[in-house]
């Protein structure tokens, strides 16, 4: 079989894990082949995530590297016998690859920490939230629809999940989109989703400056181990998956110092007497007065 010349993400970071522990372990593209019985294109192929690397090749590759049977060794393992089918397929043709590199992600993830610097997040927001942001880029018709549902589709891993983080900037709750009546529900449905055990809901401040903005939107995607963490950057006309572990690494900070900026967290089985003066949920809740 010919190397495929658009691998997935899944496929590209199974690659470029194997790099890495390759180049940690000090071998070289040959010493990689000859424990596979391959040459050293092969390596290279596998390497770029153009071609597959059979079970029994992979264990012998991952023990070479020094990799250890445990989490990391059974990700990889399980990454590289992946068949990348889910319930995004019924969008392919309909959608980029961008998009379904996204779902397969989010499905493998077991914690997503997430930050918006102008809009409530994509897996949180309602159909009709989503319709009228998407429309401001977007043309209308069968293929906007379409775009909407898939984006309510994803909305199914939040239930599975250990854990969801997610810092709001105060601006996405003051900035109208939709309508009023677009925006109450929305607003509604963020404290709703604040209710669930694992989800953790936090507004950054318009009184605490331009650091959110600056910082701008990410996601960082938890995998089985953090060395699998990756980090989603979303570009009018591109994106990013990284993961390299410093990239990561510093993302992760940014996220810890936009957390210790905002608001308490939303906690909506707090009695009133109970609460801060000034928290996620109060502001909250002071934005939907506003709207009445």
């Amino acid at each position: 079989m010919p190397p495929r010349t658009s691998p997935s993400e899944r496929q590209r970071r199974l690659g470029a894990e194997l790099r890495k522990l390759r180049n940690r372990a000090r071998m070289s593209g040959d010493d990689a082949a000859a424990l596979i019985d391959a040459d050293r294109s092969r390596v290279s192929h596998i390497e770029a995530g153009r071609i597959d690397v059979p079970r029994n090749g992979l264990y012998k590759l991952l023990r070479a590297y020094g990799c250890e049977e445990g989490p990391t060794f059974e990700a990889l393992m399980a990454m590289a016998h992946d068949r990348g089918k889910g319930w995004w397929d019924e969008y392919k043709g309909v959608l980029g690859r961008r998009a379904l590199d996204l779902a397969e992600l989010e499905s493998r993830a077991v914690s997503i920490r997430a930050h918006e610097s102008m809009v409530v997040p994509g897996l949180l927001q309602t159909e009709e939230y989503a319709h009228a942001v998407m429309s401001s880029v977007e043309e209308g018709g069968k293929s906007l629809d379409r775009a909407v549902q898939f984006r309510m589709d994803r909305q199914r891993i939040l239930a599975g999940l250990q854990s969801y983080h997610a810092v709001i900037p105060e601006c996405a709750l003051r900035m109208t989109v939709g309508g009023t009546k677009t925006m109450r529900r929305q607003l509604l449905r963020l404290v709703e989703i604040a209710r669930l055990p694992h989800v953790t809901l936090q507004i950054f401040p318009l009184d605490m400056g331009p650091y959110s903005s600056f910082v701008r939107s990410f996601v960082l995607y938890g995998g089985p181990t953090p060395e699998l963490d990756t980090l989603y950057r979303e570009h009018p006309t591109s994106a990013d998956f990284i993961g390299d572990g410093e990239t990561v690494a510093d993302y992760v900070k940014m996220f810890e110092r936009l957390a210790s900026m905002a608001l308490a967290p939303v906690d909506p089985e707090a009695a009133p007497e109970d609460q801060e003066l000034r928290d996620s949920l109060s502001l909250f809740q002071h934005v939907l007065y506003e709207l009445r």
